[in-house]
């Protein structure tokens, strides 16, 4: 991430990044906090978001935010936190669609979006045979997530493929098999392979 991100703000432009919740946030974001970074260049954006309010223990910006955005410092303005919380989500979805496109472009091209992957083989909030997974818009709503909370906003798939690099962290024996056939089976349809093997890079 440090790599990539410094080779990005070489080149003078705003290094975009998507950060989920869950077991890699718990893990991983302390550790990413520490990076030598210039946090005033880099754009923070989620890859889903439960239909939570920010302060509420299930939130992954409050988990974010704790972990990570406040110890290292990131500006204000340089944190777009999807919200969940919107009583109207189809509505929301389509407004963080809008500052995701300002913010890297249309189509949107994040540079890095980091994921974890659940045993289940779901990636954000996209999961094993859901409509979602056929939404060509960048953020969608999601109502009736298989398990709770049901509400949630989340990247499409094509919103995360499209990405210059993506990065899938698993945890446990028990995602293993999804991982191994996110890897090596091509006609998989797990939103985990259809992220790892559709991704750029």
């Amino acid at each position: 991430l440090e790599t990539h991100a410094r080779h990005t703000l070489a080149e003078r432009r705003p290094f975009t990044i998507a950060i989920p919740g869950g077991s890699v946030a718990a893990s991983c974001f302390p550790r990413l906090a520490t990076l030598a970074l210039d946090w005033s260049s880099i754009e923070f954006f989620w890859v889903d978001e439960r239909a939570v309010p920010p302060d509420d223990p299930d939130s992954n910006y409050g988990m974010a935010r704790a972990l990570w955005l406040e110890p290292a410092g990131v500006p204000a303005e340089r944190i777009h936190r999807m919200p969940g919380e919107a009583a109207d989500l189809d509505r929301a979805a389509w407004e963080y669609a809008d500052e995701l496109t300002r913010v890297a472009g249309a189509p949107p091209r994040l540079d890095y979006v980091l994921l974890g992957v659940g045993p289940d083989g779901h990636v954000a909030s996209l999961f094993p045979g859901h409509p979602a997974l056929r939404g060509e818009q960048p953020v969608l709503a999601i109502t009736d997530a298989p398990r709770p909370p049901l509400r949630r906003l989340t990247l499409s798939l094509p919103a995360l493929t499209h990405a210059a690099r993506v990065v899938i962290v698993a945890f446990g024996a028990a995602k293993a098999r999804v991982v191994c056939e996110a890897l090596e089976d091509h006609d998989s349809a797990q939103p985990v392979a259809r992220v790892a093997q559709g991704a750029r890079r």
